[in-house]
């Protein structure tokens, strides 16, 4: 992208921001208030190596999920809120074309390469289930994950409705430093002439390569693929951008 059409980013968020009407509130339970739990578990930078390769499976088949004494040393660890999602989303398609089966052990991550497998714990009370990144959210506020029912029950995320985990990847079917197909998502909206308009500004503003509308669970969305997939562009865009109704989330595609 040229430098007037990135000094056009903050130009258009005056334009964005009075688009929408009242957020729309996700099907999911309010996060309680919790305190960060004392622990000396932080966000590392993503390690500067080539992630492990999933062991082969046959086309539109799961991948098989490592046996726990196979793990080696984790790839990367973050500490983050982890929230849980269920119905109205079993059984429809994940962001890596499986449907959503609330029963299995997987979750949901923005931003890590799909198919992935993590370890997560609770470091309140010590429990931990390996899972598969399986899908993309969650898209409220700072979460770091969705874990699927199954999930939230094995490390007492699912009553709680929201706690402090510990994610560690332990295998990745591609790098986490380089690569990646890059979109910039923003919602949910509360009227698809609210997501239309959003649309239209973005395409008049920020000529990215697509721009996409379209409906969920939660309400309307627009999604930006940015020109070459490239991620630095994707994080000034979604750092320019703003809306009253729900937020803006930088998002992995692949």
């Amino acid at each position: 992208m040229k430098l007037h059409s990135i000094l056009l980013l903050a130009s258009g968020v005056s334009l964005l921001a009075g688009c929408g009407h009242k957020q729309q509130q996700a099907k999911v339970p309010e996060p309680p208030s919790i305190a960060e739990p004392q622990v000396e578990a932080t966000k590392p930078a993503v390690p500067q190596q080539t992630a492990e390769t999933s062991p082969e499976t046959k086309p539109g088949a799961a991948p098989i999920m490592p046996a726990v004494t196979d793990i080696r040393k984790p790839m990367y660890t973050e500490l983050g809120l982890a929230s849980w999602y269920g119905p109205p989303y079993h059984n429809r398609r994940g962001a890596n074309g499986e449907l959503y089966n609330m029963n299995e052990m997987t979750a949901a991550h923005r931003t890590l390469p799909l198919n992935s497998i993590v370890r997560v714990t609770n470091p309140q009370t010590g429990h931990s289930a390996i899972v598969r990144i399986t899908d993309r959210g969650p898209f409220i506020g700072e979460r770091m994950l969705d874990l699927s029912l199954a999930a939230a029950k094995a490390v007492d995320v699912w009553t709680a409705g929201v706690a402090w985990v510990r994610m560690e990847v332990l295998n990745a079917p591609a790098p986490l430093d380089s690569g990646g197909k890059w979109e910039v998502q923003v919602g949910a909206f509360n009227t698809v002439q609210a997501a239309t308009q959003m649309k239209q500004d973005i395409m008049s503003h920020y000529h990215p390569t697509r721009v996409v509308e379209f409906a969920g669970p939660t309400g309307e969305w627009v999604r930006i693929r940015v020109e070459n997939d490239d991620r630095e562009l994707a994080e000034q865009i979604s750092r320019s951008l703003s809306t009253p109704e729900g937020g803006v989330f930088l998002v992995r595609v692949d």
